[in-house]
């Protein structure tokens, strides 16, 4: 199992989203999710927890649309612990 794998399938979608998305595109995420949760993470929870990351302020857009870290990001706790170094 490769280490994105791991991080997928093992932590909470929200802090998955708010790392990969500084990185992947959206739709790179989402497959993601299809290929390695297929079972238990539909589109809709994807889109949802998503777009509540950019309501929430963990997640913003830079002037080229671009996605940034938002004024409330932190760093998941799986980063911070380094849990797939």
């Amino acid at each position: 199992m490769n280490r994105i794998e791991q991080i997928v399938k093992n932590e909470p979608i929200a802090d998955v989203i708010s790392l990969f998305a500084l990185c992947f595109h959206t739709m790179r995420i989402d497959q993601m999710y299809a290929q390695y949760c297929q079972d238990t993470i539909t589109h809709r929870v994807f889109i949802d927890t998503y777009q509540s990351l950019f309501r929430k302020g963990v997640l913003s857009y830079d002037e080229n649309g671009k996605t940034i870290k938002g004024p409330n990001w932190t760093p998941p706790a799986f980063m911070t612990d380094k849990r797939y170094d």
